[in-house]
């Protein structure tokens, strides 16, 4: 069998929703989002899990992980050990260097089509199936993602960041990092920079497929963005579609678009948890879970 690799990003801080949303216990038996994320790849396919986490977390993380059989599991730390030597890391700094760093991170952890995730949102079964069937076909120079309706990604809790894509004949052409998404009573989204969005545009949600060939790149690119943070910028943080963006303008990756029937959900405050919640609740009561996702 084809060995593929869930990368799951789960070293960020989750300032805005106040605590470490990651180990998170929000499902009806206290099971934290990354655990459904866990069982549905599992069940689309996939054969090892690589574990992207600050070295706090992996207690908890070992804990759970001790139930779940049949895969092979890796552990990497997201800190600033891993920052060259050229760039001196600014005292004050706290927060990771983004997701580029966190997938930065687990390159040698990694030799095989992997997909990316952000260990807090939920996907969906259907996304890990397509992705896990996409991961397999794809050739050098090629990755793909799974996009999420932006109406449905929205948080009517405070502001996101969404990574808004545009598509030609089923590819990628450009992500734009848009940052202030809001939704207001009455459904209408807009950002600051571009007004009114439409809630039907496709955006990126950091579910990512893509060849191990991809790190030599990566890391290039990431050594670039880290030579251009102006003096003083403690908060510089290079985002998997920002890169992505970037490698599409330079044509060295061609992106597909994935379409899926899954519905996506997320945790970015504290006040979106009790529907995420229940959302969850539902999904076990349908069935679609198990009463204990590993064991």
């Amino acid at each position: 069998m084809k060995k593929t690799t869930l990368l799951l990003m789960a070293a960020g801080l989750g300032s805005r929703y106040g605590g470490n949303k990651q180990v998170d216990g929000i499902g009806p038996h206290g099971e934290i989002l990354m655990q459904y994320s866990i069982y549905d790849a599992i069940r689309a396919g996939f054969n090892k899990l690589v574990f992207v986490i600050k070295p706090e977390h992996r207690e908890i993380v070992e804990r759970f992980c001790k139930d779940i059989h049949g895969v092979e599991i890796c552990f990497v730390y997201q800190d600033f050990s891993s920052i060259p030597d050229f760039y001196p890391i600014p005292s004050e700094r706290v927060k990771p260097f983004g997701t580029v760093h966190a997938v930065l991170c687990a390159a040698e952890a990694i030799d095989e089509p992997f997909a990316v995730i952000n260990a807090d949102d939920f996907y969906g079964e259907d996304a890990f199936r397509v992705m896990h069937e996409k991961l397999l076909t794809l050739e050098e120079g090629q990755a793909t993602m799974v996009a999420y309706y932006l109406k449905n990604t929205v948080s009517r809790n405070g502001a996101v960041t969404r990574g808004v894509c545009a598509m030609e004949e089923g590819n990628l052409t450009k992500v734009t990092e848009t940052y202030s998404i809001t939704v207001d009573e009455n459904g209408v989204i807009s950002d600051a920079d571009s007004g009114i969005l439409d809630g039907d545009c496709l955006v990126s949600m950091n579910m990512w497929g893509f060849r191990p060939e991809i790190f030599g790149e990566m890391k290039e690119s990431f050594h670039d963005f880290l030579r251009k943070i102006e003096e003083g910028n403690i908060k510089a943080e290079y985002a998997l579609p920002t890169m992505v963006d970037r490698m599409i303008g330079d044509k060295t990756l061609s992106v597909s678009v994935l379409s899926t029937d899954a519905i996506w959900f997320g945790v970015t405050y504290q006040e979106d948890r009790a529907s995420v919640a229940e959302e969850l609740l539902k999904l076990h009561e349908s069935g679609q879970y198990p009463e204990k996702l590993f064991g």
